[in-house]
């Protein structure tokens, strides 16, 4: 019979088992990189692996041996603004005199174009009101300049122009003002450009509440989310997106407050999205985990290591598997039906793996065994339904502006301020989708605005 275990040394094992598990996490922090979480590759920590490591190739730099020339684009004629001929007088071969008028055997002329950019100097209306004395009472009548002229001293194109630089590319208020004065020449009071930001975000309200309405009933689309701030508090951006359209709204919830905002109450369609707690109001059959997350969630199991690092392995050389038949099919080199056949003994391990990892001894990576077995269903949407990717790589990209906005301006200082960010985002990412050019959507939007007339389509 075994001797009674003193108090102490069983406080004292406590104690050693409870700081050792604490180590352990600390450890696993200090392991946490690009390649194994959502840590943007420039946040990396020092020396750690890179996100995407490539060989290094033998090939030399630049051009490649048949690969297809990227040469300078001509523009066509109607942009051309002078065109000067040079013609020749004299033959080469017997110096006999040229005529000046081309022949019906001379071949096209050969084309060479500059493109420079003229001194620009806006245009400026002075409005004059007048006074008159009248000859016969002696009475001073002063004209008045009309309320809707005195309503806007900076015209519809300026105003899209200054708020596209703040809200595409992330310019500051103050870069903006500069601009302004010194390539413009418009020197405009800093207040002003915020103030500008207002009407712009008015004009495109109408945009906005149109992506969104096209966004929630798309029967397929993809999500994400991302932090933001708003007088230093914590709140999220949360976007969402089709092939041709894009919509942003801020929120002060990351919860399913946040989501139904972005998505409505009643959410329609498949959603691409992370694992995220809160997107499980959608049912599995109808959402696609993304499996770039995934890659790192299991580089994450084999860079902590433990009695389950085998689940890390395996789901690795699963996810390359599984990238290298998508892959073939996205070039037209397998049929779906070939896909779903070269995905089934995937499918396969990936739950062998997942159920072994589920009744180990490690607790974290159990925990993650179990979280995937429950949505093993959303695993797998890609390989049955058109339209449907396995990752949610699109809508980061579409975030990125956003992310990098944040990161410059430390986000916003009013509500208002964030309706310009919702709205000009959702304006300009949509138009990139379609092809349009951006600001000439801003400047039809504002001039639209100012005289009572309905917003432009966004999806048109």
């Amino acid at each position: 019979m075994d001797a009674a275990k003193c108090p102490g040394c069983s406080q004292r094992d406590a104690r050693i088992a409870d700081l050792e598990r604490r180590l352990a996490e600390l450890e696993a922090r200090l392991k946490t990189n690009a390649t194994n979480s959502s840590t943007p590759p420039s946040a990396n920590p020092l020396g750690a692996d890179k996100p995407v490591k490539k060989k290094k190739s033998k090939r030399r730099r630049g051009g490649q041996p048949y690969h297809p020339p990227h040469l300078k684009q001509l523009l066509p004629p109607e942009r051309v603004t002078g065109t000067q001929h040079f013609v020749p007088d004299r033959c080469t071969h017997c110096q006999a005199a040229l005529p000046h008028a081309p022949g019906p055997d001379d071949p096209e002329p050969k084309r060479f174009q500059t493109i420079e950019l003229p001194p620009i100097a806006v245009a400026v209306t002075e409005y004059q009101a007048h006074a008159r004395t009248c000859p016969c009472c002696g009475t001073l009548t002063q004209a008045t300049i009309p309320a809707a002229l005195r309503a806007h001293s900076v015209g519809p194109r300026l105003t899209a122009t200054l708020s596209y630089l703040t809200g595409a590319h992330g310019i500051s208020k103050r870069g903006v003002e500069e601009i302004a004065e010194t390539i413009f020449g418009a020197p405009i009071a800093l207040g002003t450009v915020a103030n500008l930001e207002q009407e712009v975000s008015a004009a495109l309200a109408p945009a906005h509440t149109e992506a969104l309405a096209a966004v929630r009933q798309a029967d397929v689309k993809f999500a994400d989310e991302t932090s933001w701030k708003l007088w230093g508090k914590l709140c999220w951006l949360w976007a969402a997106a089709t092939t041709t359209v894009a919509v942003f709204v801020i929120h002060g919830k990351r919860s399913a407050l946040g989501l139904a905002a972005l998505l409505g109450d009643d959410i329609y369609g498949i959603v691409h999205s992370d694992r995220w707690k809160v997107y499980l109001q959608v049912p599995e059959e109808r959402r696609q985990l993304c499996w770039a997350h995934l890659k790192r969630d299991f580089q994450k199991i084999v860079d902590y290591g433990g009695p389950s690092v085998f689940v890390g392995r395996r789901g690795l050389r699963i996810v390359k598997e599984l990238f290298a038949a998508w892959h073939a099919f996205r070039e037209g080199k397998v049929t779906r039906r070939q896909l779903q056949t070269a995905l089934a003994p995937l499918q396969r391990r990936l739950a062998k793996a997942l159920l072994a990892g589920a009744l180990g001894d490690d607790a974290r990576v159990a925990k993650f065994c179990v979280n995937l077995l429950e949505l093993e269903d959303a695993l797998w949407t890609f390989a049955t339904t058109v339209g449907v990717e396995p990752t949610n790589n699109y809508m980061e990209r579409l975030l990125r502006r956003a992310v990098l906005w944040r990161r410059r301006s430390f986000g916003c200082n009013s509500a208002t301020g964030c309706r310009f960010v919702e709205r000009i985002l959702t304006a300009v990412q949509t138009c990139r989708l379609h092809g349009k050019n951006s600001l000439e959507y801003l400047c039809a939007a504002v001039h639209n605005y100012r005289r009572g007339l309905s917003c432009p389509s966004l999806l048109a």
